[in-house]
């Protein structure tokens, strides 16, 4: 009988098909994303544990109107993945893994995109859903998630966002050893920051 595998914590972001991004209005101020105070923490669940890391983003813009977040985008730089709770050979192993062709296949698709399409008022003062295309592998998947804005004026914007996605809609369908499965979901914690 397999063992089952937990999802790490996070609520799934709500995915359907890649929609047209609206276009957007030149109205409102493109800050560009600050890349060393953004960050993209991952967490990765298996029968035996979970492992977290970071990916690093190397570009993006944040859209500001009227101080509210309309839009944005964004690439993460797949080669820049770490793992931090290994050392060593483990470490390098896992590193090196999740760059193959099992899970992201950087040596064909080094970048991961994503791009806002849509923004909209959440339930809270500041928290926002925020819709936009994600690419990961070559597959590009529309998602829906929570986002808190801790700032946004005409000269800096501050969002954090925690979510999951089930990694197979992105064609990353390695299961794992047969005695230690690997979760269908990734949790992504994403900060982004930009600074006119």
């Amino acid at each position: 009988m397999a063992a089952c595998v937990s999802n790490p914590e996070g609520k799934k972001a709500e995915t359907t098909d890649s929609v047209e991004a609206a276009a957007t209005s030149t109205a409102g101020n493109t800050l560009p994303v600050d890349t060393t105070a953004s960050s993209v923490v991952w967490t990765g669940r298996k029968v035996s544990g979970q492992h977290h890391g970071t990916v690093k983003i190397k570009f993006g813009s944040l859209t500001v109107q009227g101080g509210e977040l309309t839009g944005g985008n964004f690439v993460i730089d797949l080669n820049t993945i770490t793992n931090d709770d290994l050392e060593g050979e483990n470490k390098a192993k896992l590193e090196g893994h999740l760059r193959s062709e099992d899970f992201f296949d950087v040596a064909n698709h080094p970048e991961a995109t994503f791009e806002i399409t849509g923004v909209r008022d959440g339930a809270d003062a500041g928290s926002v859903a925020i819709s936009g295309n994600l690419t990961i592998r070559g597959i590009t998947k529309n998602i829906t998630f929570d986002a808190h804005v801790e700032e946004a004026s005409d000269t800096a914007v501050k969002a954090v966002a925690d979510f999951n996605i089930a990694r197979e809609d992105w064609g990353i369908t390695y299961s794992g050893q047969a005695d230690d499965l690997i979760s269908k979901e990734i949790n992504f914690k994403v900060t982004l920051v930009a600074k006119a």
